[in-house]
């Protein structure tokens, strides 16, 4: 088995392959990643001056917040404190960013951003719990209470645009140099929508690229050709995902065909990043939304080529409406999360590796209802095979990975249940081996090669460790959660109990669904 490698990162061998056909896979992966760094975008973004990068700019607005529907008591009481010690000093202090957007759509921000005419330095000096972070685009953290609030400087942004002459945008004529310094900055950012400043002291939003029409329109648009600005910084083709996902925006025309061309960028990104980012897709609420974008766009293959593979199986098309049940399980989890109650990302990779197990081999649903109650009580097998016995419920008979139900006797039920547990290792096992994850699409030649696993060690054993109970006879001292009631915090932490009791809700929630509209 092979986890992925590098800082914090194992590689635990198990899989022994010829020489000959070890060379082989070797060759072809070299050769892929030696593809990807070659590539660097060029061939797809015309020679420009800066005048020319960014095209006819929009027309500047300034609009009032009020008229906007922005409610200054959305903003936190620790931003607030950040952003009235920085004014009471003197200095130019903005909100900026998605939290702009998202007091605009009236949705409480994930977190605040602020942008300041003071230096780094100045801030440091000002709050006595406050570290600098950064090297090549270094910013604030200041700790309030249990807080972190971030703030930047136009000065640090400005010296960084600064390096590259070529996309410095000339100063238009009769811009006074305030709105001059906030139109660049703006410039630096990566989505229209993202591209926003709010003044709360004037109750100004300060719009130089259109974003709050793109806010309207429910658009997400690149400030640069979408072209360069995604070369720019790959992690601009997830990111631009997780937004779309989360806010039920589209892609404007150009965006959409810049993310398809330029996908394969996104294995430049180190393994920790691309962890973060599809966790930001997976773990807050919407995950759905965001499974059926990247394999809308062709990312499924590279970044889960395994869940790739079970939607081609299955016929499922790139523009499908329709329902399987992986994308039915993380609609469930969907509905118990939100960007302010997120997920550990133990639970959405124990999801998908208890699916791949049913997409191998199906099973009875009285099976998994047994094997999802031996999770949440710690393994019980006794408890949960009483307790699924009882359940009287129709299942989902829509999806692949049930069978019809037999009249299986205990003896049997538990053999069912132990050979599940298995399985699921199983899965879990394939899913973090970089020659499994490589076969995953072979029988589809057109499909990208990737070998990407980007699930670190301590990942895979902490998903381990909540399956390990089935079949290991019941846990000592374990204690399961009782009542439905969530506890985020913990759940956000990755308490086991709290896992086990999600993941097993969100199962029944699959398998035996309260609104039956979607059996056939």
């Amino acid at each position: 088995m092979a986890i992925s490698s590098g800082l914090g990162y194992s590689r635990l061998p198990c899989l022994h392959l010829r020489p000959p056909l070890r060379r082989y896979f070797l060759q072809v992966r070299l050769g892929y990643a030696a593809a990807i760094e070659a590539f660097d975008g060029t061939e797809m973004v015309d020679s420009v001056s800066g005048a020319d990068v960014y095209g006819k700019a929009p027309e500047w607005k300034k609009l009032n917040s009020k008229d906007l529907g922005i409610s200054t008591s959305k903003i936190s009481r620790p931003t607030r404190v950040v952003l009235n010690c920085l004014k009471r000093r003197g200095f130019e202090v903005y909100l900026v960013g998605g939290c702009v957007r998202d007091l605009i759509l009236k949705r409480i921000p994930k977190d605040f951003d602020i942008i300041t005419s003071a230096e780094l330095k100045e801030v440091m000096r000002m709050f006595s719990r406050c570290e600098m972070i950064g090297k090549r685009f270094p910013i604030c953290h200041v700790h309030i209470d249990d807080t972190i609030v971030e703030v930047s400087s136009f000065s640090t942004r400005a010296a960084r645009f600064g390096r590259d002459l070529t996309l410095d945008p000339e100063k238009p004529a009769d811009c006074d140099e305030k709105d001059y310094v906030r139109w660049r900055n703006c410039l630096q950012r990566d989505f229209t929508i993202n591209g926003l400043m709010f003044d709360p002291y004037a109750k100004l939003v300060y719009d130089y690229t259109g974003g709050v029409k793109d806010i309207r329109k429910a658009k997400v648009r690149t400030i640069k050709p979408a072209n360069l600005s995604l070369t720019e910084d790959c992690a601009r083709i997830l990111r631009a995902v997780r937004i779309a996902a989360r806010l039920g925006f589209r892609f404007s025309r150009e965006t959409a065909l810049a993310v398809k061309r330029l996908s394969a960028s996104v294995l430049r990104l180190d393994r920790g990043r691309l962890l973060m980012e599809v966790n930001y897709m997976m773990a807050y609420g919407s995950a759905e939304a965001s499974l059926r974008f990247i394999w809308k766009l062709g990312l499924l293959e590279i970044l889960l080529p395994i869940q790739a593979a079970y939607f081609v199986r299955h016929g499922f098309r790139r523009r499908d409406k329709r329902y399987n049940m992986l994308l039915s399980l993380f609609s469930n989890l969907d509905k118990l999360l939100a960007p302010d109650r997120p997920c550990h990302n133990s639970l959405w990779f124990a999801i998908l590796a208890f699916h791949e197990a049913l997409s191998e081999q199906p099973r009875d649903p009285l099976v998994i209802a047994a094997f999802s109650l031996a999770v949440h009580n710690g393994g019980d097998l006794p408890e949960a095979l009483s307790i699924a016995r009882r359940i009287n419920k129709q299942h989902d008979i829509s999806f692949h990975e049930l069978l019809e139900p037999r009249n299986l006797d205990s003896d049997a039920l538990l053999e069912e249940v132990m050979n599940l547990a298995a399985s699921v290792r199983g899965a879990l096992t394939r899913m973090t081996d970089e020659y499994f994850v490589s076969q995953a699409m072979a029988k589809y030649p057109k499909a990208p090669y990737s070998d990407l696993v980007f699930f670190p060690l301590a990942l895979y054993l902490r998903v381990r460790k909540i399956f390990e109970c089935v079949g290991g006879g019941k846990e000592k001292g374990f204690v399961p959660k009782h009542g439905s009631k969530i506890d985020y915090e913990l759940l956000a932490m990755g308490r086991l109990k709290e896992v086990r009791h999600v993941f097993a809700r969100v199962v029944f929630d699959t398998i035996y669904p309260i609104d039956n509209r979607l059996q056939k």
